[in-house]
């Protein structure tokens, strides 16, 4: 898909009826562990106003580095990180952000603690729930996940809500199908860009996802690849999977 069709996904706005459009994107970033500069140009370049991210820092001085990549990418630290270990929520100055919550899931003996970081932003009137997740290599630890993710997406409290990461699972995976039944699929909704998520290279599987609640209106969907401002080799850079780019309209609250 050529740079003048990418171009055309909505940009950030508030409509006349108060609804908003905002981008979100999903982003695992490999704990900052390759090219942070390209990490950072990647992330400015889709403009986003939340950006769902795993496998943050989690370790040592991990806050730091966090404050360093929110800085660098023109954005501020919402929640996550350690605390979630791993999902984290950075958001535009265009955010308020009215509550957060980082919870720790039931941890299988042998396998990496897993968590989701959620939020509550205001955008005007328009109040948005949110939740970066990273879900479990193991099928019946990741179908378990699945089902207490849609769980903690309605205890958010809110009308609308995004949930939004690598789901270690495919379209036809039995957690994909979970959520894709509950919520909006955001490429298979409206796509748009590049479909499969996995690095440049590497078999083509589509593991991450942005998904949203009845009522968000779907703009676009999909990796931003050939977006202007968007270098190949960045995206090579940067960590070894490709980011999702989400245009969404949220009603007003």
């Amino acid at each position: 898909m050529s740079a003048d069709v990418l171009a055309d996904l909505p940009a950030s706005r508030t409509e006349p009826d108060g609804s908003v459009v905002i981008r979100v994107l999903s982003y695992n970033i490999r704990s900052m562990r390759d090219d942070v500069a390209a990490l950072a140009r990647v992330i400015r370049a889709c403009r986003p106003d939340v950006v769902c991210v795993q496998e943050a820092p989690r370790f040592f001085r991990w806050r730091k580095a966090a404050a360093r990549l929110a800085r660098t990418s023109g954005l501020v630290y919402v929640a996550g990180g350690a605390t979630a270990s791993g999902p984290m929520i950075l958001s535009s100055l265009r955010a308020h952000v009215e509550r957060t919550e980082d919870v720790l899931l039931p941890r299988t003996p042998g396998l990496h603690q897993r968590g989701f970081s959620t939020a509550v932003l205001r955008f005007g009137r328009a109040r948005l729930g949110v939740l970066s997740c990273h879900l479990s290599i193991k099928d019946g630890e990741r179908y378990e996940q699945g089902r207490l993710l849609l769980d903690r997406l309605a205890a958010l409290g809110v009308p609308h809500a995004v949930a939004a990461g690598d789901l270690n699972d495919r379209p036809d995976g039995r957690t994909f199908g979970l959520l894709a039944d509950a919520l909006q699929d955001g490429w298979a909704t409206k796509p748009w860009g590049r479909e499969h998520t996995t690095r440049l290279g590497d078999p083509l599987q589509r593991i991450d996802a942005v998904f949203a609640t009845e009522g968000v209106e779907v703009l676009g969907c999909g990796v931003p690849m050939g977006l202007p401002g968007i270098a190949e080799g960045d995206l090579r850079a940067a960590t070894d999977h490709l980011p999702v780019l989400a245009a969404l309209r949220v009603p007003p609250g």
